[in-house]
């Protein structure tokens, strides 16, 4: 597989076979211009749409092809166009969404308990959502549609894969109630009916892998299911490379991508992260997103360690939008000067944030990003830590201090790992229910042993001069329940206060909860060695309400653990920072051993830079080694600093539409013993004043607007 480029589009083609006339004004040098005008590298295009209908001329099927279609080659003609251009195009098909077969083949849907056919996103006909069970004769069809997209576009042709719409479902039908007797699952149980879908899922997946890598071996692969997360683990081994589709006016909003990126940039796969230049949601025609969100968007992707990918959709035409490959070109034209200073690059995270994700019962399956997660990503955002978020099966050594945010369930072998990390001088923070032991109701980790639940729907802080010390000392409210805990072993940081009475039976005092009676309660934060627990959901709060509050008293808890922070800046909360390293060797491997010149000298503009210059003129910057503690003098650092800001002026979706600039910023950056040769902005290499005071770097950055990179050079 060709290594993954970072400006793709993703071109959606699901058309009715009530329009007619459909692709009669494609015209191939005109589509593959306009894409190379708008800095596009890649772009997905379309094999066989959500209503059942092909774009290329099948010789299996011929029957299926879009009965209006104009031009019976547009797959064809729309590969060799890009082609010549140096553009690739991964093929689209659909899984489990196709209005044609559900039309002709009910007997390979999905149904439910009762029988009836399941609509997966529980809208009104008409529509192409119900959902084929990959058990059926279905599974045949598809090997079928495979193999004559290969014979027809030819293997040389096919750059890769993208298989869309794969998701676990209650599928009832008999072809499942038979699989899943013989693997020893109840089919009258929701929950081992679900679970049983996700092995038939993983199960195709494997056999769709191999089926395509014996035909086309470097083919990309990828299947989409709209999310990445812990269950992705089992069927890593059937992607190439990971997509993660996150629209944040789409339904996703904008704490899906951070919080998905930053779990599966550990996975061990290249990644691309996908938005749409929609103003709201796919198939959202003649919209056009605001140029700061798109910005945004996907500078934030490759501040994350992802390509990006813009959804699109081509209208029945076959003609591109002018509009819309302006606004995607504006953008990528500043992706294309960026990349190289992207590509091949390692966060530097000093904290992980364990994921409630991983364990998730197939009871609750639609629960989506566990909002003590996205309250944790916010806060460490806004604090400027950086983060990645893992399970509890990662290495844990590869991290200062470690979150389990609110609702990590207990595990004994967890606890004995994270025991073994903290004598080996790791540092933890826990909070609410994480790890906390139901049967014994002793954590030897934290050094207390918790009663039950709190007796008070919402009580109250205090804060002091350790705990809280840039707040009021007076009390604070905690708007969802804590854990009733007593220190074993442990210190208390700060302490809860009870409220006269709860809300209940014919108590209440004026509108919402009753003020504190002064009378101090069970512990609110304490600390064992190295390991400091709070006993509310402080991350859940902060998600649900927001309470500034519980960002500070956190801020000073990770204050007192965590040494020598890596960034530090006076600008304001709404700034997000993120610090990568880029090794020598791995940029070898990204742009080529021939052009990447191991000579101390500055870093080419693109890629594109890269392929049309000499051995002797382009010369790349010798950056060194992935491990950001090593002494070696050989990389470089890339701090990325955005500020945008998001606003929900509407009923239904988030967007960012002006871009504030900022001016005269200072950024103290930890790094160690190292000797800095130069400090730059990128793409210009305009030299940055810096100095060198104990173990951090101090420059200022006189104009941020939207989106600033920065390049630390040893």
């Amino acid at each position: 597989m060709n290594e993954l480029r970072y400006r793709q589009v993703h071109l959606d083609f699901h058309t009715s076979e009530y329009i007619p006339m459909v692709a009669q004004e494609f015209d191939a040098e005109k589509f593959a211009d306009t894409l190379k005008k708008a800095n596009i590298d890649s772009i997905t295009c379309f094999a066989r749409c959500h209503h059942g209908w092909v774009y290329y001329p099948s010789k299996k099927t011929p029957e299926l092809i879009h009965p209006n279609l104009v031009n019976k080659n547009l797959l064809l003609e729309q590969i060799e166009a890009c082609h010549k251009n140096n553009i690739n195009v991964p093929i689209y098909t659909t899984v489990q969404w196709d209005g044609h077969v559900a039309e002709t083949h009910p007997e390979w849907l999905c149904v439910d308990e009762n029988g009836e056919f399941i609509n997966s996103q529980n809208i009104p006909k008409p529509h192409f959502y119900y959902t084929i069970c990959l058990n059926s004769g279905y599974r045949q069809y598809f090997k079928d549609h495979i193999q004559d997209i290969i014979d027809v576009v030819g293997i040389e042709n096919i750059d890769g894969f993208f298989m869309d719409i794969l998701f676990k479902v209650d599928c009832n039908c008999e072809h499942c109630i038979s699989k899943m007797q013989a693997l020893g699952f109840d089919p009258k149980v929701k929950h081992e009916r679900i679970e049983y879908s996700t092995v038939m899922v993983d199960e195709f997946k494997k056999e769709i892998t191999e089926f395509i890598k014996e035909r086309v071996p470097n083919a990309g692969i990828f299947y989409n299911s709209s999310h990445i997360g812990p269950n992705n683990k089992r069927s890593l081994d059937d992607y190439t490379h990971l997509e993660l589709e996150s629209l944040p006016s789409g339904g996703w909003g904008y704490d899906h991508f951070p919080a998905t990126v930053r779990y599966a940039r550990n996975l061990g796969k290249d990644i691309l992260g996908m938005t749409g230049k929609f103003h709201t949601y796919w198939g959202d025609f003649h919209s056009l997103k605001n140029n700061a969100a798109l910005e945004f968007e996907c500078f934030n992707m490759l501040a994350l360690g992802a390509g990006c990918s813009i959804g699109d959709q081509l209208h029945p035409s076959g003609k591109l939008s002018k509009g819309a490959y302006e606004l995607i070109g504006s953008v990528y034209e500043k992706v294309k000067e960026k990349e190289s200073y992207c590509k091949g690059a390692k966060a530097i995270p000093e904290i992980a944030v364990f994921t409630p994700e991983e364990f998730y019962t197939f009871k609750e399956h639609d629960l989506g990003i566990p909002p003590a997660l996205i309250g944790a990503v916010r806060m460490l955002q806004e604090l400027s830590y950086q983060f990645d978020i893992i399970d509890s099966s990662c290495d844990f050594d590869k991290y200062k201090l470690l979150i389990l945010p609110d609702d990590i369930n207990f595990s004994a072998k967890l606890e004995d790992k994270l025991t073994k990390y903290v004598e080996k001088g790791g540092e933890v923070i826990g909070t609410y229910k994480s790890l906390l032991n139901n049967e014994s109701k002793i954590s030897s980790l934290y050094g207390i042993s918790y009663e039950k639940e709190s007796d008070y729907y919402r009580d109250f802080i205090l804060p002091n001069e350790v705990i809280g010390k840039d707040l009021y000392k007076e009390e604070y409210v905690m708007y969802l329940r804590g854990m009733e805990i007593k220190a074993q072993e442990a210190e208390i940081l700060m302490h809860s206060v009870q409220p006269y009475f709860n809300r209940e039976g014919k108590k209440f005092c004026s509108h919402q909860h009753t003020p504190s009676s002064g009378k101090l309660g069970y512990p609110a934060v304490t600390k064992k060695d190295n390991v400091i627990y709070f006993s509310h959901p402080i991350f859940r709060i902060y998600r649900k309400n927001c309470a500034r509050w519980c960002k500070l008293i956190m801020k000073d808890a990770l204050e007192l653990l965590l040494k020598d922070k890596l960034i530090t800046h006076n600008g304001p909360s709404t700034i997000i920072t993120a610090l990568n390293t880029q090794s020598y060797d791995k940029l070898k491997e990204e742009l080529g051993t021939e052009t990447a010149e191991a000579k101390h000298v500055v870093g080419v503009v693109s890629n594109d830079d890269i392929e049309s210059a000499s051995a002797e003129t382009t010369q790349v910057k010798h950056v060194g080694l992935d491990n950001y503690h090593n002494d070696s003098c050989n990389h470089r650092d890339i701090l990325h600093v955005l500020h945008y800001i998001t606003e929900k002026r509407s009923e239904d979706i988030y967007t960012i539409e002006d871009i504030i600039p900022l001016y005269n910023l200072e950024f103290k950056i930890y790094v160690g013993s190292k000797n800095i040769k130069s400090v730059k902005k990128v793409p210009s290499l305009e030299s940055i004043d810096f100095q060198k005071l104990d173990n951090y770097i101090v420059f200022n950055l006189d104009k941020i607007e939207g989106h600033s990179m920065v390049s630390i050079e040893y």
